[in-house]
Formats: structure tokens, sequence, C-alpha cells
């Protein structure tokens, strides 16, 4: 009886892990467009595009989705990172940053965000590697 069980649930958790592996699972991709005014975020799962559409109805002006800051240069004498601000759209599949003011050129642009970012997944669980808190997906662009 219990040899049966316990090969049900051996097959019931192995079966859980390879549904909850699949290849489908890719991060947001974050890059300018291709005129370099904006920054577009693509590439988003249904299951967090679906998640951002409901946060960006209840409050279309919130930027927390997407942070955006210019990095200091090596030669700035304040050496601080400075918040650009701007407003989120989103189109299609897609979450788009345009800034107030356009991106100036050879400058650093630091962009976080926690879109499709999950806490901790099925094999997380199982070998105890879950993180106690989120780190959000960060992208150096240069301009």
């Amino acid at each position: 009886m219990f040899k049966i069980l316990y090969k049900f649930l051996t097959v019931a958790v192995m079966a859980t892990a390879v549904i909850s592996c699949s290849g489908t699972n890719k991060k947001p991709v974050i890059k300018f467009s291709a005129d370099s005014t904006t920054i577009v975020v693509s590439n988003i799962d249904e299951a967090s595009l679906l998640q951002v559409k409901n946060h960006y109805q209840a409050n279309a002006d919130s930027i927390a989705l997407i942070s955006v800051l210019i990095q200091a240069g090596e030669q700035d004498s304040l050496q601080d990172d400075i918040m650009v601000k701007g407003k989120i759209n989103v189109v299609g599949d897609s979450v788009i940053f345009s800034p107030e003011q356009p991106f100036k050129k050879n400058k650093n642009y630091l962009v976080e965000n926690y879109i499709g970012i999950k806490f901790a997944g099925l094999s997380n669980l199982l070998n105890g590697s879950a993180r106690h808190n989120l780190k959000p997906q960060k992208q150096l662009l240069k301009r």
C-alpha cells in the first residue's frame, strides 16, 4: 500500500517539476526603441502582462512599473544616480517608458523593473534555494 502511494507521489512531483520547468519562462527584454526615444520592455509572459495591465488601469500615472536612472559618470562631482521622470504605456504585449526629457547621448541608463519576477518556483522550494526578497531585473542601456 505504501509503495504504491510512494510511487504515485514520486510520479506526481516529477510531472509537476517537468511542467513547471518549461522553456517558456524567459525574462523580459529591456532595450531602447529603434530611434532611442523610448525604452521598451518586451517578451512579457501572459500572466505578468495581465498583472501589468491591471496595475496600469488602476493607476495609469504610476511609474512603479519601471525605474529609469541616469548613472553618474566617473567625472561627475555628485556621484548620484538621477531618476528619469516619464510616462508608462502598455501597448500590445510591451511596456513602453517615454521620458519627459529626451535621453542624452553618451549616458548610461539603469533600468529596473519587477515585471515577470517570481518569488520562488517549485524547484526553488524543493531544493531550499527560495529567496527571502525579490530582486528587480536590471539592464544597463547606453544611448
